[in-house]
């Protein structure tokens, strides 16, 4: 791990190779974690296919004396979990993350990405990152996938990213979803990304720091919550069906049981059969239509 004072200097898809080389992929996990921006690929008019990542030891620097020396990153990634969850913990240790403290160093060190439990406000005050995304603790996760995704260039600055959905506003108070502000919102909800992972652009997470408490109005659930707000910005809605994948192919990034449960019914369980599945764990990358 690299001492304070260092920052992600660059991060940039790797193309395939024009001579043959190893490709290095990214993992990650628990809380937080990072990628660098993406720069010109070495070979013009070649699909990204993996990331590299360079440190360098200096501190990156923010026009607000607030958010100083922040680690600059392409992509800051917190996962939500919770005290009742050690049974999810354990089953992401078990698959994707690296459990060991060793492992852990040499995951930050050959891919440059950081490691933290923080929310929005939290994180952006911790590094300077294009994205900020939120993912649960019941979703199994391509990291290097998520990479590329992020990498890509968008024309369009402030960007709402997930798997986009609309629906019925439920009523009943006895349903799962009972929504009490339903009087406020209609018949049917507005377009919003799916709960279990969405990302945020950097000037999309600077306005909602900038905000005041109480600002804008909390909704029952979070993903309507979080739709809610996007409404009220300038912002650029990207769906893509590949981070709510239903089961593991050669382009899905986020699989979990959409919609029998909001992430992967039985987790603990769940977790381990699908990284034992080859579909799931070595299957080559290859790109979306989305």
């Amino acid at each position: 791990m690299p001492p304070p004072s260092s920052s992600l200097n660059s991060f940039y898809p790797r193309s395939p190779p024009c001579k043959p080389s190893l490709l290095l992929l990214s993992f990650l996990f628990l809380s937080l974690f990072a990628f660098l921006r993406p720069l010109s690929p070495p070979c013009p008019n070649r699909t990204p296919t993996s990331v590299r990542v360079l440190w360098n030891h200096r501190p990156s620097s923010h026009p607000h004396h607030h958010f100083q020396n922040r680690h600059k990153v392409m992509a800051f990634v917190g996962i939500q979990t919770g005290f009742g969850s050690v049974g999810r913990r354990q089953s992401l240790r078990s698959t994707w993350f690296p459990s060991d403290p060793h492992g852990l160093h040499g995951l930050e060190e050959a891919t440059g990405l950081a490691f933290r439990l923080a929310f929005f406000k939290a994180a952006y005050a911790l590094f300077e990152a294009d994205f900020y995304v939120k993912a649960d603790d019941d979703i199994y996760l391509r990291p290097d996938r998520l990479s590329l995704l992020l990498a890509k260039e968008r024309s369009h600055p402030q960007t709402y990213l997930g798997c986009m959905k609309k629906g019925p506003v439920f009523t009943d108070p006895k349903l799962k979803w009972y929504e009490p502000l339903s009087n406020l919102l209609g018949k049917e909800y507005f377009l919003h990304a799916y709960g279990p992972i969405y990302d945020l652009s950097a000037d999309v997470v600077s306005s909602l720091v900038a905000l005041k408490n109480n600002s804008f109005r909390m909704i029952s659930n979070e993903d309507v919550t979080i739709g809610s707000w996007m409404l009220a910005m300038n912002v650029n809605h990207e769906s893509n069906h590949e981070l709510c994948a239903k089961q593991c192919t050669s382009t899905s990034i986020a699989v979990w049981d959409i919609p029998k449960c909001s992430g992967l019914c039985n987790p603990e369980k769940r977790m381990l059969e699908l990284h034992q599945m080859e579909s799931c764990t070595h299957s080559p990358t290859v790109q979306s239509d989305e």
